[in-house]
C-alpha cells in the first residue's frame, strides 16, 4: 500500500462531503426506499443517503445499461434519415458496495469485447465510481467471499473504507483525484491509518467466511459432471419463470430490441429493453421452436452463465455474491442452497462409482 494514494476524512464530515459533491456534480446514492428496500436514486443532499444498506433493488447497472436504451431515430421526409443515438449523462455514483463494483467489471468484459457496445462504452467515461467497502455481511444471502467480491481490487475511482474514527480513502484514477482537490477536505493519511486498514482486511479474512462447501477454482469440474443434474428438475417445480433473478443481476446483459413508429408513419424509434434468458420467449426461433422450452433447462442455463461458460471465455465467475437473485425471488430459490445441492449430487455419484 503507498500512503501517498490515501486520504482520510474524519466522520464527521461526511455529509459535508457529500453536500460538496452534490454542488459539483450530479450524484446517485444509495437512499431508502421503506420495507428494508434500497435504490440508488439521484441525491440532492447527504441527508437522503443511506451508508448501512443492504444491495440495492437494482443494481447500479442500469446507470451503464439503461432498461430502455434508445439506438437511432429514424425520420421519412424528402429522403429517409436515420440518426444513431447514444444517451449518457455525467454522473457519481457513491456508496458502491464490492461485489456491485465486480458486477461492472463483468460487463466491462464482455461489452468492450467484439462487437463492442458503443453506448455502454461511451456512458461508462461518464460516470465516476465512488466505492464503500463492507466491513461486514449484508445479510445471510451474501456469498461475496466465494466469488472473491467482498475485497475492493480494482474498478473504482474512490473507494471509501470505514475505520474506527475516520474513513480512509483510497485513489485509484485522476477522476478520484479530482474530487478530492475540488471537494478540499481530505487530509493525508499516515502510517497509523494504513496499519489499521490492514488490520480490518485481515480481520475480515476471519468475518467473510466461503459460503458454499467448495472452492471457486472447482467450479468448471463441477458444472461440467452437472448437467444432467436432478437439481434442475427440483427447480423447474418451484421456478415461475418470472425473470426477477436476471432483472436484479449486476452481470446480466441481454436484451431485446423493439421499434416504434408514430400514427403518422413518418417517423419512429429503435430501442432495446432489458430481456432475460428465464421467460419463455427468450429462445423461440422461427417456426415456433423453443430449445428452451422447460423452466428446469431455463434455470440451468442461468447458473451456467453465471458460473461455467464465461470462465472458458474471460477467466471470470459472472456472479458477484451480492444475493439479489434469492433475495428477489418469488419461489425462494436460493442460489447457495442451490450450488451446495449441485455439490452433495455431484460427491454422492462419485462414492458411488467407487463403492
Amino acid at each position: 500500500m503507498k500512503i501517498e494514494q490515501y486520504r482520510i476524512l474524519e466522520k464527521s464530515l461526511i455529509n459535508e462531503f457529500i453536500d460538496k459533491l452534490t454542488s459539483i456534480s450530479k450524484v446517485s446514492a444509495p437512499v431508502y426506499k421503506g420495507f428494508n428496500n434500497y435504490a440508488f436514486h439521484e441525491i440532492k443532499s447527504a441527508d437522503e443517503v443511506s451508508l448501512k444498506y443492504i444491495p440495492t433493488i437494482i443494481p447500479p447497472k442500469k446507470y451503464f445499461l439503461p432498461i430502455k436504451e434508445t439506438l437511432l431515430d429514424f425520420k421519412k421526409g424528402n429522403e429517409f434519415k436515420v440518426e444513431p443515438t447514444v444517451e449518457y449523462d455525467n454522473i457519481v455514483l457513491f456508496g458502491v458496495h464490492t461485489c456491485d463494483i465486480s458486477g461492472i467489471k463483468c460487463l466491462n468484459m464482455v461489452l468492450s469485447d467484439k462487437p463492442k457496445d458503443t453506448g455502454y462504452l461511451v456512458r461508462k467515461k461518464h460516470i465516476t465510481i465512488i466505492g464503500l467497502e463492507c466491513n461486514d455481511y449484508c445479510d445471510e444471502y451474501a456469498s461475496c467471499a466465494f466469488v472473491g467480491a467482498h475485497i475492493p481490487t480494482t474498478g473504482y475511482d474512490l473507494m471509501f473504507t470505514e475505520l474506527t474514527d475516520c474513513f480512509i480513502i483510497h485513489i485509484h484514477s485522476s477522476k478520484g483525484m479530482d474530487i478530492i482537490e475540488k471537494t478540499g477536505i481530505f487530509k493525508p493519511a499516515d502510517s497509523n491509518n494504513i496499519e489499521e486498514l490492514k488490520a480490518l482486511r485481515n480481520n475480515k479474512l476471519r468475518i467473510f467466511n466461503n459460503e458454499i462447501p467448495t472452492e471457486r477454482r472447482y467450479l468448471p469440474d463441477l458444472f461440467d459432471r452437472s448437467f444432467n443434474a436432478s437439481v434442475w428438475k427440483e427447480l423447474e417445480q418451484k421456478c415461475l419463470s418470472c425473470g426477477n433473478c436476471t432483472a436484479v443481476c449486476p452481470t446480466c446483459y441481454c436484451f431485446d430490441i423493439k421499434e416504434d413508429v408514430d400514427l403518422s408513419l413518418q417517423s419512429g424509434e429503435r430501442y432495446r429493453l432489458w430481456f432475460s434468458c428465464q421467460l419463455d420467449p427468450f429462445a423461440k426461433v422461427a417456426g415456433g421452436i423453443d430449445f428452451r422450452r422447460e423452466r428446469s433447462a431455463r434455470q440451468r442455463h442461468r447458473f451456467y452463465r453465471k458460473f461455467r461458460y464465461h470462465i472458458d471465455r474471460y477467466g471470470m465467475v459472472f456472479c458477484t455474491g451480492c444475493g439479489r437473485c434469492s433475495r428477489t425471488c418469488m419461489a425462494k430459490i436460493n442460489l447457495k442452497e442451490v450450488l451446495t445441492s449441485l455439490i452433495r449430487e455431484s460427491e454422492a455419484k462419485i462414492w458411488r462409482k467407487w463403492l
